[in-house]
C-alpha cells in the first residue's frame, strides 16, 4: 500500500466570516495563543508522518509564505541578544528545504478546484487533505495520524468524521452509512447529505475537514461540474469517486474548532491556552474567574 507521504492545504479563502480581522490578515495567520492556526495543522501533518505540504494560495496571502520562510533579521536579531530558547524554538519549527510547494487559485471556483490545482505536485498517489480552517486537538495522536493508522488497515478513501447530537445535523454535512446502525470507529460509506433536515439524516456523524484520498479523485475534478454556490465541490468529485472505490468514515479521537468562526476561533484560543506549557494555570484561572462573574 503507498505511503501518504503529501498533504494539501488549501489555504486561498477570504475569511469572510471572521471579519474584520481577515482583511489584512489571512484567516490562516490568525494567533491562537502564540502562534498561526495553520502551525497547529501542520504539526498535525508532520505528526502522520507527511513528508511534503502543498499549500494553494490566493491573491494576498504572501504572508503565509513568508511564516514558512527563513527570516534572518529576527534569527539575527535573537542570536545577538542571546534569546537562544526562542530562536531553537522557531527554527525548529520551520520545514524542512524542498518540502513545501505553493500553488495559486486564481479564481474562487470553489474547494475542489482548490484541490485540482495541486494536481501536477500531488501525482499519481494517495494523499492528504487539510482543511485549516478546522483544528483538531487530540489527547495524543493527531487526528491524520490516526487516519494514516486506519488507512493502513483498509486502504481506499477515508473520512474524518465525529458524532454531533441529532437535533444538530443539519448544519453539517454528514455522512450515510452503507449500514444503518453500524457503531464502529471505521464506518463503511456510500454517500455524503450536506446539512440534512433531522427528520432525513442517515446519521449523525458530522464531517471535520480531513481526509485521505486516492488520485483519481483529480481526473473526476477535471471535468466536475459546479455545483452548489456556483463552486466546482469536492464532495461532488467525491461522490462520484464512491462509485468505482471504498470510502470508510473515521471517528477519530479528539475535538474539533470551527476557526473561521468568530465563537469557534473563541473557543480554540481557550482550548489551547488552558493546556499550553508556559500559561495553562493562569489560563484555568482567568475561565474559572470569568465564569464566576457570568
Amino acid at each position: 500500500m503507498t505511503k501518504i507521504r503529501k498533504a494539501v492545504l488549501p489555504v486561498a479563502g477570504l475569511g469572510t466570516r471572521v471579519l474584520p480581522a481577515t482583511k489584512a490578515i489571512p484567516k490562516e495567520m490568525m494567533p491562537v495563543v502564540d502562534r498561526p492556526a495553520l502551525q497547529y495543522v501542520v504539526d498535525e501533518a508532520r505528526d502522520a508522518g507527511i513528508e511534503h505540504f502543498v499549500f494553494v494560495t490566493g491573491r494576498n496571502k504572501g504572508a503565509i509564505e513568508d511564516y514558512f520562510d527563513r527570516a534572518y533579521e529576527l534569527e539575527n536579531t535573537l542570536r545577538d541578544k542571546k534569546k537562544l530558547e526562542i530562536l531553537d524554538k522557531l527554527t525548529a519549527e520551520l520545514p524542512m528545504a524542498g518540502s513545501t510547494s505553493f500553488v495559486r487559485q486564481q479564481s474562487p471556483m470553489g474547494l475542489g478546484h482548490a484541490i485540482w490545482c495541486a494536481r501536477d505536485v500531488i501525482g499519481d498517489e494517495p494523499f492528504a487533505i487539510l482543511l485549516p480552517d478546522v483544528l483538531v486537538k487530540c489527547p495524543r495522536r493527531s487526528c491524520l495520524a490516526q487516519m494514516v493508522d486506519a488507512y493502513d488497515k483498509v486502504g481506499g478513501n477515508i473520512i474524518a468524521v465525529d458524532e454531533v447530537p441529532m437535533e444538530r445535523v443539519s448544519s453539517y454535512g454528514v455522512i450515510a452509512p452503507k449500514t444503518a446502525g453500524d457503531t464502529g470507529q471505521l464506518v463503511e460509506m456510500k454517500g455524503m447529505v450536506e446539512k440534512p433536515p433531522q427528520a432525513e439524516a442517515p446519521s449523525n456523524l458530522k464531517i471535520t475537514g480531513r481526509y485521505i484520498l486516492q488520485p483519481r479523485i483529480m481526473e473526476l475534478l477535471k471535468d466536475q461540474a459546479a455545483g452548489a454556490g456556483g463552486e466546482i465541490q469536492l464532495t461532488d468529485a467525491m461522490a462520484r469517486l464512491m462509485g468505482e472505490q471504498s470510502f470508510h468514515a473515521f471517528k477519530y479521537n479528539g475535538q474539533d474548532y470551527d476557526c473561521g468562526s468568530k465563537y469557534g476561533y473563541f473557543e480554540a484560543v481557550m482550548a489551547y491556552a488552558v493546556d499550553h506549557p508556559e500559561i495553562a494555570d493562569q489560563a484555568r484561572a482567568l475561565v474559572k474567574a470569568k465564569g464566576a462573574e457570568l
